[in-house]
């Protein structure tokens, strides 16, 4: 799986829980295609903000350990009223979730 999802990341830099780059490419580009989004303050609203926990995954290479970049969105959709939230491809809920 690491092979996979084109991260170049060996098996010991995936056990001790680095963040994939294919990850943080993803979430670079995300917060990129919407820098020109910000509040009434002028800030962004959709920024970088650090890592999830470190997450034990079960792949066929075994069992890793992955920190996922987190997003701060405040973005809010106009037609729920709810905030709308980033969601990785690479890395997805299910896989973050993993006990």
């Amino acid at each position: 799986m690491l092979r996979a999802c084109g991260s170049g990341l060996g098996a010991r830099g995936a056990r001790e829980g680095r963040t994939f780059p294919g990850d943080r490419a993803e979430v670079d580009a995300h917060t990129a295609e919407l820098a020109d989004q910000r509040d009434n303050d002028g800030r962004r609203l959709v920024v970088r903000s650090g890592h999830h926990q470190r997450r034990e995954v079960t792949t066929a290479a075994g069992t890793i350990k992955v920190k996922a970049p987190r997003v701060n969105d405040k973005r809010v959709d106009e037609a729920t009223g709810e905030r709308k939230r980033f969601s990785s491809a690479i890395l997805p809920p299910w896989c973050r979730k993993s006990p």
